[in-house]
């Protein structure tokens, strides 16, 4: 009998030890997770944790009595039937929302300040649109409703486009506007980007994932996972970082949605939209200029037409600007446009300034790669991604070989599209000269210049298709 009791003790004990292992490894699956999650790679997160953030104390002491475990899934039960979103319970997204609660509060009270002003542009674009008005939480996550934002890989605005993207969408990227910073032109644009992808995917999970890593990754994942089209059952499959963000989305907006339950007071903010408009503007004008006449100081001028660059709006035949105005002022503006364009025309002739050279940042380079290169080298030198690069260029994996063209669009200045950054050319005159490089043909050659063919460059140079050697010049212009 006491060998019996023995052995039930042993067994008992052993059956608790498998217990407590699985709940530690758990325990350790959610941590990881969770360490993945705060980190996500977007601005946010410069919002949410500017320092280092105390993991262990925000996992094992983020226990919330007025949360109970029940009632936040209750809430989140509530927030799927009234989207179309598919919002689940998990025990990474419960971390996350009590992290927040607990840690965050104050940083969450200025996003939502920030909020007043912004949501209602959004919530107007994204009701013509026929978007969920949920999605409008995206911004929040991508940028941290700062619409000047940018990301060390060259993404900016509230909406955190690239360059390439934007100019797909028709935002304009000039020395002197950036109209990825325009609230309205830019959720315009995002909420096209946003119906493309769910229409390729069918699925506004799958399409704010897609969003967030490209719809490249995201068909790889619904391919490895089987065949799977639920991002729930294809998030195992995805990128580390787009894993997470779909959670991190998913605690923002359930913070925001029960902000009142959870006693977040956020201050008013100085701005809404609703008392506000445009004018759309005829000729040059000098923010500088313009508060002297209409009595709106710089800061409102600048936080209302964040993507003039230079705090001027360039006349521009081509482009309709429109300057957001308090409404008091905008009226002013109107009883007086005369007056102030001719104001502003008298200011700028006295201070005798010279404007800054315009120029397009739309240049799309030919790159030719060069001893030394790599992946990682080139999107540094150009300020963009490198899954940009390999997108662009349909490129597998990330072996390049010397002489390999590549296709990149850059918004650094410096590499603008009438120039050849991989093969240094000059100008003499009406003729453009090229310095020949090793591993030049000069089929190679023509396909650099628009409009040049082999045989132009023949009768240009006197030369035939071989007699051309590296440090050569030669004529590339007629």
């Amino acid at each position: 009998m006491r060998i019996s009791l023995l052995f039930f003790c042993l067994g008992l004990w052993t059956v608790i030890a498998q217990d407590l292992k699985i709940k530690t490894d758990s325990m350790v699956i959610q941590m990881h997770e969770f360490e993945y999650a705060i980190h996500l790679d977007s601005l946010i997160q410069k919002e949410l944790f500017p320092k280092n953030f105390e993991r262990t104390q925000a996992v094992t002491g983020s226990y919330i009595p007025e949360l109970h475990r029940d009632t936040l899934k209750q809430r989140l039960k509530f927030l799927n039937a009234k989207t179309p979103l598919n919002i689940v319970y998990t025990p990474l997204l419960e971390q996350l929302i009590r992290s927040f609660l607990k840690e965050r509060k104050t940083a969450f009270e200025t996003l939502m300040m920030r909020s007043q002003y912004y949501f209602p542009l959004f919530e107007q674009v994204f009701d013509r649109e026929n978007i969920p008005l949920e999605i409008k939480y995206l911004a929040v996550v991508e940028s941290a409703l700062r619409p000047t934002a940018k990301s060390p890989v060259g993404a900016s605005g509230l909406w955190q486009f690239m360059f390439s993207t934007a100019k797909q969408y028709d935002l304009e990227v000039s020395s002197y506007v950036d109209e990825r910073c325009d609230p309205v032109r830019s959720t315009i644009a995002a909420a096209e980007y946003l119906k493309k992808l769910h229409t390729v995917f069918q699925d506004w999970d799958l399409a704010l994932a897609a969003y967030n890593a490209g719809p490249g990754n995201v068909t790889k994942a619904i391919r490895r996972s089987g065949g799977h089209k639920n991002y729930w059952e294809i998030r195992p499959f995805l990128p580390s970082e787009t894993a997470n963000y779909i959670p991190v989305f998913l605690a923002t907006m359930y913070i925001f949605e029960y902000a009142e339950a959870h006693g977040f007071q956020g201050a008013q903010s100085s701005y809404l939209a609703h008392e506000t408009d445009t004018i759309q503007v005829k000729k040059m004008i000098y923010f500088d200029h313009l508060k002297d006449v209409i009595g709106v100081d710089l800061k409102t001028l600048r936080f209302l037409n964040p993507s003039f660059k230079l705090d001027i709006i360039p006349p521009l035949k081509d482009r309709n600007y429109v300057l957001r105005l308090p409404l008091v002022a905008n009226a002013k503006f109107i009883s007086n446009e005369d007056a102030i364009y001719a104001h502003v025309q008298r200011q700028f002739e006295e201070r005798n300034k010279t404007l800054p050279k315009f120029y397009k940042m739309d240049s799309k380079i030919r790159y030719i790669v060069k001893s030394g290169d790599y992946l990682g080298k080139i999107a540094n030198k150009f300020r963009v991604r490198i899954s940009a690069i390999k997108r662009w260029n349909g490129l597998e994996t990330d072996h390049l070989k010397v002489g390999d063209r590549l296709t990149i669009y850059t918004r650094n200045a410096e590499y603008q599209a009438d120039r050849i950054t991989a093969s240094p050319s000059e100008n003499k005159g009406k003729r453009q000269i090229y310095t020949v490089e090793k591993g030049d043909s000069l089929w190679s050659i023509s396909q650099k210049f628009s409009g040049i063919s082999v045989k132009k460059l023949q009768d240009w140079n006197g030369i035939s298709g071989k007699n051309h050697k590296p440090g050569m010049r030669i004529i590339v212009s007629n």
